[in-house]
């Protein structure tokens, strides 16, 4: 089955779920991949985050069921998962720009988000430059962060790593300790599977120490893409690889970390390798 349409399977088990608790694990084994993977999948072919998905798919329907008059807006808001009735008007006026009560006057315009549908299309073609690599399992050692489930509550974490690394001297202690490929500073997301997620500045190295946190990368069959520039061009890399790339290679996610290597320190103009763990398709 193509990836594209487990894809829309997925959109399927949503909209059936929308008054549950929606499994975000479930949402990953529809497509074939962990529910990291799958929010990233999902939110570079989006446009928009999993967890705003879902939430303006609520807020649509709340406001049709509202509007029904059957049910009163305490009720609604339980409906779609809001404990609390002050919650559920913050999430509504910020979608619709109106309180729920509002919607007792039939003239009032609320917004309609329907739901989404994905497929590939064919663009100006613009190259991109990858090898295919099978690597044995690697150790790093690093400090690491807890990752929340909902991939867009870590958006404020990882950058705050990255500069508190900077700023104590972590990156260049680090940096002496590397002594094995891959060469260079590695941003690792282990939140493959379903255990706990987290994010690693990390190093590979064979050297023990107590000071930093040592993780075995799996061994994995990776898909590498070359890249340079500031942080915002590695983000512009990665939703490419998945958008443009993944569709057409014959390979899906694997259930291995995404890594970032940085081979050069300048923020501003890095050099860099994206590594996106892969399998052959039917494999």
């Amino acid at each position: 089955m193509d990836w594209v349409e487990r894809l829309n399977q997925s959109v399927n088990y949503i909209e059936e779920h929308l008054t549950d608790k929606i499994d975000y694990g479930q949402l990953g084994r529809i497509a074939c991949c962990s529910a990291y993977h799958y929010q990233r999948m999902f939110t570079y072919m989006a446009g928009i985050s999993l967890a705003e998905y879902i939430r303006r798919r609520k807020m649509s329907l709340a406001a049709i069921d509202i509007q029904s008059g059957k049910e009163k807006i305490i009720n609604i808001a339980n409906k779609y998962g809001y404990s609390s009735p002050t919650a559920f008007n913050r999430a509504f006026r910020s979608f619709h720009g109106i309180a729920p009560s509002s919607l007792k006057n039939s003239s009032t315009l609320v917004k309609s988000f329907s739901p989404i549908v994905f497929y590939v299309t064919v663009k100006g073609a613009t190259e991109m430059k990858y090898r295919i690599e099978t690597k044995r399992a690697f150790r790093i050692i690093g400090v690491s962060a807890p990752l929340e489930r909902e991939i867009e509550k870590n958006f404020m974490v990882v950058p705050k790593m990255w500069q508190d690394a900077a700023a104590d001297g972590t990156i260049q202690k680090l940096a002496a300790m590397m002594d094995v490929p891959p060469k260079g500073l590695l941003g690792v997301s282990a939140c493959n599977g379903e255990t706990s997620w987290k994010y690693f500045i990390a190093v590979s190295s064979t050297k023990e120490t107590e000071e930093f946190e040592a993780y075995i990368v799996p061994a994995s069959t990776w898909a590498i893409f070359s890249g340079a520039g500031d942080n915002r061009s590695i983000q512009e890399l990665e939703r490419r690889i998945i958008a443009e790339w993944l569709p057409g290679s014959g390979y899906e996610y694997a259930d291995a970390p995404d890594i970032e290597v940085y081979l050069n320190p300048d923020p501003q103009n890095a050099q860099y390798e994206v590594w996106i763990p892969v399998v052959r398709k039917g494999e």
